[in-house]
């Protein structure tokens, strides 16, 4: 693969990133918590101590908000400077995963790596739904490729860098940054039998270089945590803000003191990463199946440059993973790169050795169907759902339907057919979901729609009071401001101005008669899609009606 292509590929998946990042809503829950919280973290300039909406918050580690509130320091309070932290991050792990594979492989083999990660589904999604998982993937990665850099050189920069890498990790979401390293060594220097790798002196070094770096986050667990010890989460007292982080939250998923218990059938993660690794995943699991086989015929040893980091890697941490008794589909993300370089091998291997052979045709056959299913989706969801989506972006879903059947016929020569239709496939599908749909369906979410009339209104927002309605944390992001909560109908006072789901608007009235609504809007829970939602003729029933009431009938007339 020539470096033009290889370049001009990355860049066009770059494109939509940046779209995403700047044209798409963060969206609730856990993306517009975090945004909302590091926007928080910036107006009180608590670093050691975390809260949210003014209380005491355990859940994930500091670094995403202390980033992301410094770019919002830089940039101003938008979405887009939220994300730009974590994006840097992201383009890491790709540069990372490409330098990772050119250790052990081949440059073009690098090249399809890079490709496979920087175009798969799970990465354009976290590109703009930022939570803690896309930066985690940046240190993971960056951290595994400095530490093979190192057993391969013996420098040291690279351990150092390696380290902190760790480190900076366990700072976004835990030990889980230190663990999947190891999980990737260990079936590399077994396979090897490089058992002296196991033992060596200079990982006391890395520890130390690691527990330097967490001193600060460990100190502000203390003081909050430790010192006041019994503050409440998830309805269990806490004694120890540092056994929770370093114990609880990661490895009490399988001792049963972490309060999650969902998605724990081992099967669950593997079944996500059919639509998560599109449109790679058949190739990935092909690669897992070339691998095996290699290290049967090699009597389970590895040879000469060989590596088992990528597989071993990633099959031990699934196998970590999918035992948790708690597991949402983004926890696998963290090993992509793992999976991309696999899935790069066998793609060379099938591609690029094997010529016309009949597996080939297999593939061709079965993805050929797959991105004709994918172009015809895109296109009705510009079409179907909503109407308001621009004529251009319609006529483009259209031309791109068109052109990936222009592409099965006479496919660009020098580039193998099945590759081309999966990258024309995804960066098109992707660049009219972030510029047609995601923004349509954004509308519907609460929290950026309502503190979007609030903000061009001359509302004072410490009279705004959320009753009896969801808690959606774009409202306070977006808003630039902690609106309070009132759980019972007599702490409303006629100054202030109630957002409220439309149906309670009578029980408001017999209290404050004179109330006057001043906004209107339509929302749902947009994480989770139905069909009756995307049919505009029974969205209505979807759908819950909310308003702004202002309870005086002083303030602006209905808009």
């Amino acid at each position: 693969m020539n470096d033009r292509l290889f370049k001009g590929i990355l860049l066009a998946c770059l494109a939509v990133y940046i779209i995403s990042m700047w044209n798409i809503p963060v969206i609730d829950i856990d993306a517009a918590q975090y945004a909302s919280m590091s926007r928080e973290m910036l107006e009180n300039g608590s670093y050691l101590k975390l809260y949210d909406l003014g209380k005491d918050y355990l859940d994930k580690p500091p670094l995403l908000f202390w980033l992301s509130s410094q770019s919002m320091r830089v940039f101003g309070v938008y979405d887009w400077a939220y994300r730009i932290p974590s994006v840097l991050l992201l383009l890491v792990a790709i540069y990372a995963t490409y330098r990772l594979t050119l250790l052990y492989y081949e440059k073009i083999i690098a090249q399809l790596a890079a490709i496979i990660l920087a175009s798969s589904q799970a990465v354009f999604l976290i590109a703009h739904d930022v939570r803690c998982d896309t930066m985690l993937l940046g240190w993971v990665t960056l951290s595994i490729w400095q530490l093979a850099t190192w057993y391969e050189t013996q420098k040291w920069k690279p351990f150092i860098i390696a380290f902190v890498a760790v480190a900076l990790g366990m700072m976004t979401k835990g030990p889980i940054a230190l663990m999947i390293p190891v999980f990737a060594f260990v079936p590399h220097f077994a396979l090897r039998r490089e058992w002296r790798q196991f033992f060596r002196w200079e990982y006391i070094m890395g520890i130390l270089v690691v527990a330097v770096l967490l001193i600060p986050m460990s100190i502000g667990l203390y003081q909050q945590y430790d010192l006041e010890p019994g503050k409440i989460f998830h309805g269990r007292p806490i004694d120890s803000g540092l056994r929770f982080y370093y114990w609880t939250q990661s490895f009490g998923r399988y001792t049963g003191e972490n309060v999650y218990n969902e998605m724990n059938h081992f099967t669950f993660l593997l079944e996500n990463m059919l639509w998560s690794f599109l449109p790679w995943i058949f190739f990935f699991l092909a690669g897992l199946i070339y691998v095996f086989q290699q290290l049967i015929q090699q009597k389970w040893r590895l040879t000469g440059k060989q590596e088992c980091i990528s597989a071993g890697g990633f099959i031990i941490t699934y196998c970590i993973l999918a035992r948790s008794q708690a597991q949402l589909p983004h926890y696998i993300f963290v090993v992509l790169p793992l999976a991309a370089i696999v899935s790069a091998r066998f793609l060379h291997h099938l591609l690029f050795e094997k010529g016309r052979s009949f597996l080939n045709q297999v593939f061709k056959g079965v993805h050929g169907f797959i991105f004709l299913l994918l172009w015809t989706v895109a296109v009705i969801l510009t079409w179907w759902p909503f109407h308001e989506t621009s004529v251009i972006l319609k006529i483009l879903s259209v031309l791109g339907l068109l052109g990936v059947l222009y592409l099965f016929i006479r496919p660009i020569a020098f580039i193998p057919s099945v590759f081309q239709w999966a990258v024309y496939t995804v960066v098109g599908v992707n660049f009219l979901l972030v510029t047609g749909f995601y923004p349509q369906l954004l509308q519907y979410q609460l929290g950026n729609t309502a503190a979007a009339f609030i903000n061009r209104s001359d509302l004072n927002k410490d009279q705004v009071v959320m009753f009896e309605i969801d808690n959606s944390r774009a409202l306070h992001f977006y808003g630039q401001h902690i609106f309070q909560e009132k759980k019972d109908l007599d702490s409303l006072q006629a100054n202030q101005v109630v957002l409220t789901k439309k149906s309670t608007v009578s029980t408001l009235q017999e209290r404050f008669p004179n109330l006057n609504t001043i906004f209107e809007g339509e929302y749902f829970g947009v994480s989770m899609l139905t069909l009756p939602f995307l049919n505009p003729k029974t969205r209505s029933k979807e759908t819950v009606s909310y308003v702004l009431v202002d309870l005086d009938g002083q303030k602006n007339k209905k808009q």
